[in-house]
């Protein structure tokens, strides 16, 4: 997948089996279509992990860095709806990173996908950097990959935690994101068994045990659905 803007908000959070069919419901139906009519939102995508039963990870995509601090935003975070502030204390063990897109290749979704959260090694921001946009720039047009993509972690500065926050309590933060997707998980399964594994991310400059994620695409809304939604007919 091709990502649709300069900025991003990166998610992972855990969701117990109880809350997870009203969860679905109140993120496909009412929190995707708020966050989409945020001017500056252009996509945002609902990701579950192959791996634990209880865990998600969401992609809000950005127009422009400047969208995480805009008034549209902020007053949605500071004003949750009544669904929001009962389903807020159930996303446990919340990650969430706002970020600048350093480098994005490939096109589409693609419904498997690999976060990878990791760290530069001292000294090794550069060299880093440099290794993964050219590995990412290669990896977007294998075969049965779809999209590689670096994401930095650059926290905007504001007044302090919104309401939001405040409901669910201190949220966590990634640093450096690789995103990997494709419409074959063995593919993507292959890339960070090999060209992104721990060893090989050491060896270009990260620091030892990278966080490493494996999700399925669950849902997906783009600002031109809701706009569509919202359009007489």
């Amino acid at each position: 997948m091709s990502l649709l803007g300069k900025a991003a908000v990166a998610m992972w959070w855990s969701v117990r089996p109880e809350q997870r069919s009203e969860f679905g419901d109140w993120h496909s139906h009412e929190h995707f279509p708020e966050r989409m009519s945020i001017p500056g939102f252009r996509r945002g995508s609902r990701w579950s992990s192959m791996t634990d039963a209880e865990g998600f990870f969401v992609l809000y995509e950005l127009a422009q860095y400047e969208v995480l601090t805009s008034k549209g935003y902020l007053d949605r975070l500071n004003a949750p709806t009544p669904w929001s502030r009962k389903m807020m204390p159930h996303h446990l063990g919340m990650v969430r990173s706002q970020c600048r897109i350093i480098a994005s290749f490939g096109g589409g979704v693609a419904v498997s996908l690999a976060t990878i959260r990791l760290s530069p090694d001292v000294g090794r921001d550069a060299a880093l950097q440099a290794h993964l946009s050219d590995t990412l720039a290669a990896l977007a047009r294998q075969p049965r990959l779809t999209g590689a993509h670096l994401l930095l972690t650059d926290t905007p500065r504001t007044s302090g935690p919104t309401t939001e926050q405040q409901i669910r309590g201190k949220d966590g933060a990634a640093d450096w994101i690789v995103l990997l997707s494709g419409y074959d998980s063995d593919a993507v399964e292959d890339v960070i068994a090999g060209r992104l594994s721990p060893s090989s991310l050491h060896a270009a400059g990260a620091c030892e045990n990278p966080g490493i994620g494996r999700y399925r695409l669950a849902f997906t809304m783009t600002s031109q659905d809701v706009a569509a939604v919202q359009q007489p007919g």
